[in-house]
């Protein structure tokens, strides 16, 4: 059994925040949370920080119960974020049965965070199939298993499953999958936060007011 105070100690003193972090004026942000969202994902490409498209995608499940997994940025549209997953998913069916969701995406070498909420849409059977030809060919092979999150008895049955999948797809020219499927997070909300060493976060939250935003300052 973990004795207390273990981790305490172990996490006592690793920095959470970096020596430099990127200026941010929210008074100068733009009337779009989504230029501001396409200015920071910009910049942290720019530095280099490591997958800064990984987004927790947070769901509801049957039992009411919230669930999360990081996942891929696909899109960003007028519409909202888009990612990505086969319907028959845990996440698919979450999201089928309860379309909302939330969006976290957090970016630890520039101590800045943005978190949306909102309603989920799904693509059409074009945009589903465009974004399905566009994976690698074994990420395709484990959609058409169409297993995910089942139990499998060892790598073995994995292996034959993805080989069993990769033969069809380079048999059929554009195999498609019926089960993919892009999910659009329409925002309702979408936050900016941006760290600062004494905890003086600048927060700085859009809200959906009539066809434009409302923008507003939160305490950190």
């Amino acid at each position: 059994m973990t004795e207390p105070g273990l981790i305490r100690d172990l996490v006592r003193g690793v920095p959470v925040f970096p020596d430099d972090m990127p200026p941010f004026d929210p008074h100068a942000a733009p009337d779009s949370p989504v230029d501001l969202f396409v200015e920071w994902l910009a910049r942290a490409v720019e530095d280099g920080i490591a997958a800064p498209h990984a987004v927790t995608l947070s769901t509801v499940g049957d039992d009411g119960l919230p669930d999360a997994r990081v996942v891929i940025l696909k899109d960003l549209t007028r519409a909202g974020w888009q990612v990505a997953s086969s319907a028959d998913s845990p996440k698919g069916r979450q999201l089928a049965a309860h379309p909302s969701a939330a969006l976290s995406f957090f970016w630890p070498a520039a101590g800045r965070q943005v978190r949306i909420r909102g309603s989920v849409t799904t693509g059409t059977t074009e945009e589903n199939d465009a974004d399905f030809q566009r994976r690698h060919p074994v990420a395709r092979a484990l959609v058409l298993a169409g297993s995910q999150s089942s139990v499998l008895s060892g790598r073995d049955e994995l292996d034959a499953a993805v080989a069993q999948q990769v033969q069809r797809i380079e048999a059929t020219d554009g195999l498609a999958s019926t089960t993919w499927t892009v999910f659009t997070v329409a925002p309702d909300a979408v936050e900016f936060w941006q760290a600062d060493q004494e905890r003086r976060h600048t927060r700085l939250l859009y809200t959906r007011f009539g066809e434009g935003w409302r923008r507003e300052l939160l305490w950190p």
